[in-house]
């Protein structure tokens, strides 16, 4: 066993497996009753992806699973903010399998400073942190700039998971989401950092069904990026989806004092504890548009869960 409790590959090389991070799958689908949506014919069900595993939460473990397979074995390197889940979840991955971690991330003013309690999660996880420049992150997918990137974190011959875990790998593994819900819900929601997991949730929902996405970011680009990863996991479009771009309150890691005020109403309403950077978001978005009439009546929609608070 290691010091922190993992499984290392000395102790057990098909701990190397995703096989043993155990997931429990398929994820819950729980009713929600909710007054603010029934009162407009709407019938809410949570997918509560953050029960699949501890510390792998929802989609990450959806998209991390099919590269740490690619992996097999090698250092992985990834890229994220200052309070990237991503990189929380490859963290604990590494961990838990016995893999080294490295992770690039985005503000190189942030060197030096007392790390933020997910990035101390990272590295008590054991990921090796590097701080690249903001102009230099915006370019790492340019193969000059990645090149440099790995050989600054001493990682050149790493494995790359990209920004949010969102590749061809990882779309795919998001399929299965779309294919647990069958045809359960009229309507399912996914907040979207980078697109990947509604890219493959569309892609594996059943005819008559559409995929919902709540970007969390600004801009307005996300549904060219979508229309990317499914062309590189599928080969072409794939599923009915489309995407509502009002609910980011002012951009990533941002919020506002509604934001706060409706999670926690969520929270004792339910007694789910709301993650306010992606879900509250998403959360708060149906219950507006249910009020514009955007959902006709008899509709079920299903609300993916994928993250949970830092502790």
């Amino acid at each position: 066993m290691s010091d922190n409790g993992g499984v290392t590959s000395s102790d057990r090389p098909e701990a190397l497996s995703p096989a043993g991070l155990r997931p429990r799958l398929p994820s819950p689908l729980q009713e929600a009753a909710d007054a603010r949506l029934a009162r407009h014919g709407v019938r809410l069900l949570l997918k509560r992806d953050d029960l699949i595993h501890p510390e792998l939460i929802g989609n990450k473990w959806r998209k991390l699973v099919p590269n740490l397979t690619a992996a097999a074995g090698r250092t992985l390197l990834t890229f994220g903010g200052a309070y990237s889940n991503h990189l929380r979840a490859t963290a604990a991955a590494g961990r838990l399998l016995g893999l080294p971690t490295v992770g690039v991330v985005r503000g190189d003013e942030l060197a030096g400073r007392p790390l933020n309690p997910s990035l101390a999660r990272c590295a008590a996880d054991g990921m090796r942190l590097h701080f690249a420049a903001r102009p230099t992150y915006r370019r790492k997918s340019e193969p000059e700039t990645l090149a440099a990137l790995l050989r600054a974190a001493g990682a050149e011959d790493a494995y790359v998971v990209p920004e949010g875990g969102s590749n061809s790998l990882a779309v795919r593994g998001c399929r299965a989401l779309g294919e647990e819900l069958d045809t359960h819900a009229d309507v399912v929601a996914v907040a979207c950092g980078t697109g990947g997991t509604l890219a493959g949730l569309a892609a594996g929902l059943a005819p008559g069904c559409r995929a919902l996405g709540i970007p969390v970011l600004r801009g307005g680009f996300l549904g060219g990026d979508v229309r990317a990863l499914q062309r590189e996991a599928f080969g072409g479009p794939r599923g009915d989806w489309s995407l509502d771009d009002r609910f980011h309150c002012g951009g990533y890691a941002r919020t506002t004092p509604e934001l706060d005020r409706f999670a926690a109403d969520f929270e004792q309403r339910h007694g789910l504890a709301v993650e306010r950077l992606y879900v509250a978001k998403m959360l708060y978005g149906l219950v507006a548009l249910a009020d514009e009439g955007a959902f006709p009546r008899g509709t079920t929609v299903a609300a993916v869960i994928t993250g949970t608070p830092l502790a």
